[in-house]
């Protein structure tokens, strides 16, 4: 069961769907309807949809101005949205970490930031048992499970499944790039896509792997390394044909192939794309836009920057990609996949005519040719 957070007090009344609890059971009703799509109470202003009629007169201070901040306008729905929203213009940050003294404006956020240092994740995953510290972050690691993609792009109706994802997505339809970096001169849709970028030029890389002691300038590229190159877990397949994956990443890039999607679009021409990477290199070779990346060493031309690091990899004899099993290394991460299967028994790869599996994908294909020969099939491949 959900533990509330903030206090001690019994909650005997628990939601059927999410396992939150109430003290009341009144709150737990009026909670239940979140849950349902029915939300009956329109606003008149501006559409916005509520659960509850209490929500919609909440809602309605906002448009009346009751509730307006005097700094820059902004009107919000109660007093204490707008007293919390005047810290910001006041840098009132009142709310103290004893352990790091950071500082926040609300109780709430210190307490989520409190389990920095605990390690507590209090909302758990009831189909895969993942635990995560803010519940936001479970109802968003829920959609992977229910397929859910709530925001979908105007332009070419790409899906999902948080806000973050389609603002990123939308830089693909703007031609419009003012934010550029004054070291490489990339430029970009987004400030805050520039200030990620900015970290590429960072020379500082504090987070190392233990296994290979491959460093990087982020926690989440060390655990996105860790979980693609030295787990052999893999909790995504393939609906159409059960291969396995380990990102979502992976196998929502996979599904295109049996779904035939291409959600990326040339705003030049008509042609579409399954990935990214594709699009870009059609500007470049098709319609001249963006820039070629050219080995300084052979000057052969790339449309993308880790394409080019990696085949700078050759020139420098640098092999960073090293098997936690053998002394093995490589240049890139796909020979380090090809070379992973020497040490597991795990055949994913399986003949859709014997049902006889394989660890190599090259020997269920080899395989295929000769199942057809066997059972007597005249199809060109």
């Amino acid at each position: 069961m959900t533990e509330h957070p903030h206090d001690d007090k019994p909650r005997p009344y628990v939601c059927t769907v999410c396992d939150k609890r109430f003290t009341m059971k009144k709150r737990l009703n009026c909670h239940k309807l979140t849950h349902s799509e029915g939300k009956l109470y329109i606003c008149s202003q501006c559409e916005k949809r509520f659960s509850t009629q209490q929500k919609l007169r909440k809602h309605m201070n906002v448009h009346s101005s009751n509730y307006k901040c005097t700094e820059c306008g902004k009107c919000f729905s109660s007093n204490q949205a707008l007293t919390m929203h005047r810290r910001i213009h006041a840098g009132e940050k009142p709310f103290e970490c004893s352990v790091c003294n950071k500082r926040f404006r609300q109780a709430g956020n210190l307490h989520e930031h409190s389990r920095v240092h605990s390690g507590e994740k209090p909302y758990k995953c009831h189909v895969c048992d993942t635990a995560f510290k803010h519940r936001q972050s479970l109802n968003t690691h829920m959609r992977l499970h229910t397929g859910e993609k709530p925001y979908k792009c105007n332009i070419c109706d790409e899906a999902f499944r948080h806000c973050a994802g389609l603002t990123r997505h939308m830089s693909v339809h703007v031609a419009n790039k003012p934010y550029k970096c004054h070291m490489c001169d990339k430029a970009f849709s987004h400030s805050f896509t520039l200030n990620r970028h900015m970290i590429v030029h960072m020379r500082e890389k504090p987070y190392k792997c233990e296994l290979c002691n491959k460093s990087f300038r982020r926690p989440g590229d060390l655990q996105s390394h860790k979980r693609c190159l030295h787990s052999n877990r893999r909790p995504y397949h393939c609906p159409y044909c059960g291969v396995l994956f380990k990102t979502n990443g992976n196998l929502q890039c996979h599904i295109r192939i049996h779904t035939g999607a291409k959600p990326y679009s040339c705003k030049h021409c008509s042609e579409r794309f399954a990935t990214i990477r594709r699009l870009t290199t059609h500007l470049l070779k098709s319609h001249n836009e963006g820039t070629w990346l050219s080995c300084n060493i052979c000057h052969k031309k790339f449309s993308d920057s880790s394409i080019l690091k990696t085949h700078s990899y050759r020139h420098e004899d640098v092999k960073p990609y090293v098997c936690s099993e053998c002394p093995y290394r490589c240049y890139t991460v796909g020979e380090l996949k090809k070379h992973l299967p020497v040490h597991s028994d795990e055949k994913q790869f399986c003949c859709s005519l014997c049902d006889k599996t394989f660890k190599r994908k090259r020997y269920v294909k080899r395989h295929f040719k000769q199942c057809l020969d066997i059972l007597g099939y005249n199809i060109a491949l």
